[in-house]
């Protein structure tokens, strides 16, 4: 993975001060409540625009605000798993997963709709509606949707903190799946140490809006 960021941004009274240059696969922002983590998705999806810096993805700018560059949220090839599922609830599970594939014409698949249901272990889901799962079921439909709509960076914003700890231990073992099986560039936020050196290759600490630390994570035995 290659994403830049160099950018600063004000929201209200809080600051957020962002240099970080990640390489690895999966790069977690590992921080507590209120430093700025789901601040800093938000920017990188372009769901909020910096006051000044630049953002470079795989070499390409999607931020520059000296020159004035800034792609929108479409023009980004961005997954976004949120902290809840958020799922159409009109929809079947089978139409929230490829409900992200509408506005991917342009890029090639990570995979088939059946390896990603198999991948996930879906497939006894796809006729019900989202009311009728669990947090955990949802969650991993979520992450479905996402591989599904081709991204070029996956951003996970805490994907497991709304679950208690036996949907947890339930999907923990589903995103190391996912982590094997494919190359997507990852921002993994947590707060969560465990999850972090379970999943991540390399670890971005932040606090009060700033980066304090960057370290590779032991490759995993």
């Amino acid at each position: 993975m290659s994403v830049f960021i160099d950018i600063a941004h004000q929201v209200g009274g809080f600051r957020l001060d962002v240099q970080l240059d990640c390489t690895g696969p999966v790069t977690a922002i590992f921080g507590p409540s209120g430093a700025g983590k789901t601040t800093l998705l938000n920017i990188l999806a372009g769901l909020a625009r910096p006051a000044s810096g630049r953002i470079l993805v795989h070499g390409r700018v999607w931020f520059d605000a000296q020159k004035r560059i800034f792609l929108r949220p479409h023009e980004r090839a961005i997954g976004y798993v949120f902290q809840e599922g958020r799922l159409f609830p009109h929809l079947s599970v089978r139409h929230n997963l490829t409900y992200g594939e509408m506005f991917a014409n342009d890029r090639a698949p990570l995979a088939s709709f059946d390896e990603v249901v198999d991948l996930l272990g879906l497939s006894a889901l796809v006729a019900r509606r989202p009311r009728n799962l669990s947090g955990g079921e949802q969650q991993r439909v979520a992450i479905g949707r996402a591989l599904l709509a081709r991204p070029r960076l996956l951003l996970m914003d805490e994907p497991l903190a709304a679950l208690d700890a036996a949907r947890r231990a339930e999907i923990l073992p589903y995103l190391d799946r996912l982590r094997a099986r494919f190359a997507i560039p990852t921002l993994y936020v947590s707060h969560s140490a465990e999850e972090v050196e379970r999943l991540a290759d390399e670890v971005a600490s932040i606090e009060e809006g700033r980066i304090t630390g960057l370290r590779a994570i032991t490759p995993r035995s």
